[in-house]
C-alpha cells in the first residue's frame, strides 16, 4: 500500500498497518524536519487519546500532555462562560501539540524500521479505478515505481492526492472566513484552561502546550503580516479582549513562532474513488475554532485502517462503507466548528445588533444546563462508530 502523505494522517497510518503486519511505505514532498516544524492543534478529543494509545503511542502524551475538562468562554470584556465537560459529558480532553504527536509517530517509525520516503517529488497516481494501481515518483534524481493493492492520499490540502480523482465524480464544499488568526508560541505558564473570547475587538483564545509553553492567538486582518505585529502589539490587542481577572493569568513572554493562518471550513466528497482513498486535510478542512481539524484526521485513519486490515483480513465488509461513516463525522465537525466561529468572531461590518445576538447567545448558554451539554458533547467529540456490514 502506498500513502501520499507523511504528516499526522499518513504516519500514524503506516505505524497501524505496520503493527497489523501489512506492507505499506509512505511519500512525503517535504523533509522530516519542515514536518517536524509545522506547529499545529493541540486539544485531542478523548477518542483521540485512546487511538493513540491503543496503538502503543500515548506514553509520551500520558508524561507530557495536560488532562483537562474546562472550556471557558468570556465576552464584553467582564461576561464569563464555564463549561465543565467531565460534569456535563463524563468526558475530557488532552492538551498535547501535534508538532509532539508527530514526533512520536516518527520515532515509532524509526523503532521498528517502517518506510517513509521524505523528499519524494513528483509524485503521481496511477489506474485508481483498476484492481492494480502504481505510484510514480523521483527521489534523488532516480524515477520510481510502486506497485500496490490501494493507494491512500493523507497530503494535505495542497496535495495531488484529491485531484486524481476525476471533477465529474469529485464534489466540493467551501467556505472562506475572511479574517485569519494570528498565533504565538511562548516560553511562559499557559491559562490553566481553555479560554475563548467574544470582544467588539475580534475573537481571542488561550491555550496551551505543556506547563511552560502557552500558545495564544488573536483575530486579525487576512492582509496583515506578523511584521505588522510586535510582541507588545499583540499582547496588549490579546489583554484588551480578556476581563482584567483572566488577564491577570497571562505572563507575557518573548514569542518564540508567529504565524497568521486563513481560515475556511472545505469538504471534497466522496472519500473513496476505485483504489484511492481520501483521509485528513487532503479531504476537509475545518476553522481551527472547535479543535477538530487533528482529532478528525485520526478519526479517518481510525476507520480507514479498521476497514483495511479486515480486507486483508478476507473481509470485505466496512471498505465501502468508509467514506459515508467517515463524512458523516465530518460534516458533524465541520457544523459544529462554523457554528463556533460565528459565535465568537467580529465579522466585517458586523452590526451592534448582531454583536449583541452573539452575546445573549452565549448569555443563554451560561443559563442552560441542556446547552452546556449540547456545546460539552460536540466539543469532546462524538462516539465512533462502527463500520459494519456492506
Amino acid at each position: 500500500m502506498v500513502i501520499v502523505g507523511g504528516g499526522p494522517a499518513g504516519s500514524l497510518l503506516l505505524h497501524i498497518l505496520h503493527n497489523a503486519g501489512i506492507d505499506a511505505i509512505v511519500l512525503e514532498r517535504q523533509t522530516r524536519d519542515y514536518v517536524l516544524g509545522r506547529i499545529r492543534a493541540g486539544v485531542l478529543e478523548w477518542g483521540t487519546v485512546e487511538v493513540l494509545r491503543a496503538n502503543g503511542l500515548g506514553r509520551n502524551m500520558d508524561a507530557e500532555g495536560h488532562v483537562h475538562d474546562t472550556i471557558n468562554i468570556a465576552w464584553r470584556g467582564s461576561e464569563l462562560l464555564t463549561v465543565d465537560t467531565n460534569l456535563q459529558m463524563g468526558r475530557q480532553m488532552m492538551g498535547y501539540g501535534q508538532t509532539r504527536i508527530q514526533k512520536d509517530l516518527y520515532d515509532a517509525s524509526d523503532a521498528v524500521g517502517s518506510e517513509i520516503v521524505f523528499e519524494a517529488d513528483d509524485v503521481a497516481i496511477h489506474d485508481i479505478e483498476t484492481e492494480a494501481p502504481w505510484v510514480t515518483y523521483c527521489h534523488n534524481g532516480v524515477n520510481e515505481r510502486i506497485d500496490c493493492d490501494y493507494v491512500v492520499g493523507c497530503d494535505g490540502f495542497h496535495g495531488i492526492s484529491r485531484q486524481t480523482i476525476p471533477k465529474s465524480i469529485r464534489t466540493e464544499y467551501l467556505k472562506e472566513y475572511p479574517f485569519g488568526w494570528l498565533g504565538i508560541l511562548a516560553e511562559t505558564p499557559p491559562v490553566p484552561y481553555l479560554l475563548y473570547a467574544n470582544h467588539h475587538r475580534g475573537f481571542a483564545l488561550c491555550s496551551s502546550r505543556n506547563p511552560m509553553l502557552a500558545r495564544f492567538y488573536v483575530q486579525c486582518e487576512l492582509t496583515d503580516s506578523v511584521d505588522d505585529w510586535s510582541d507588545d502589539r499583540f499582547y496588549e490587542e490579546l489583554t484588551a479582549r480578556l476581563p482584567a481577572d483572566q488577564v491577570a493569568l497571562i505572563s507575557p513572554a518573548p514569542s518564540i513562532e508567529k504565524s497568521i493562518a486563513p481560515l475556511r471550513s472545505y469538504v471534497a466528497e466522496p472519500l473513496r474513488h476505485g483504489r484511492l482513498f481520501l483521509a485528513g486535510d487532503a479531504a476537509h478542512i475545518v476553522p481551527p475554532t472547535g479543535a477538530k481539524g487533528l482529532n478528525l484526521a485520526v478519526a479517518d485513519v481510525h476507520y480507514l485502517s479498521q476497514a483495511l486490515m479486515a480486507v486483508y483480513a478476507g473481509n470485505t465488509s466496512g471498505i465501502n462503507r468508509y467514506s459515508d461513516v467517515a463524512l458523516r463525522r465530518v460534516w458533524s465537525a465541520v457544523r459544529f466548528s462554523f457554528w463556533m466561529t460565528n459565535l465568537l468572531h467580529r465579522f466585517p461590518g458586523q452590526t451592534a445588533f448582531e454583536q449583541r445576538t452573539q452575546e445573549q447567545e452565549l448569555r443563554y448558554i451560561s443559563s442552560s444546563p441542556a446547552a452546556q451539554q449540547s456545546l460539552a458533547e460536540q466539543y469532546t467529540g462524538l462516539p465512533f462508530e462502527t463500520l459494519g456490514a456492506d
